[in-house]
């Protein structure tokens, strides 16, 4: 009986838990309203790899400099060396799991790499391309 107790507790409960696949839908129809449209993973990467000069002349920066071209391994912050776990969702699952950090993230992100704001179909094609990973 403790069995099933604890199976009908999960199952009513498992709304309350978002898996990464429908975060990223809710994120990308958020970005489509927005005015982003067809969204693609490679897209996604190439952002991912390209290099941003940096108004203050310091070294270019790229997503990849920190998070590594290869988003199943660790990546490491240039600046203060701290260690920064897999992007990808297949080695990572708690990756795009929560919709105000991957705002919270490509707020910071983004203006620290690219020097301005994402925008909405930049956006959705990384996360297309994190979720392909």
């Amino acid at each position: 009986m403790k069995t099933k107790t604890v199976l009908l507790l999960l199952l009513t409960c498992s709304p309350l838990v978002s898996t990464a696949a429908n975060v990223v839908e809710e994120r990308l129809q958020t970005y489509k309203t927005a005015g982003a449209k067809n969204f693609s993973a490679a897209a996604g990467q190439s952002l991912w790899n390209r290099q941003f000069e940096q108004p203050d002349g310091s070294k270019a920066r790229a997503c990849s400099s920190c998070h590594t071209t290869d988003l199943r391994q660790a990546g490491k912050q240039i600046n203060t060396g701290k260690l920064i776990e897999a992007m990808s969702p297949a080695i990572n699952p708690q990756r795009l799991t929560d919709a105000e950090k991957i705002e919270k993230w490509f707020g910071r992100n983004c203006k620290w790499t690219m020097g301005r704001e994402c925008t909405a179909q930049e956006k959705g094609d990384f996360l297309k391309f994190i979720q392909s990973q």
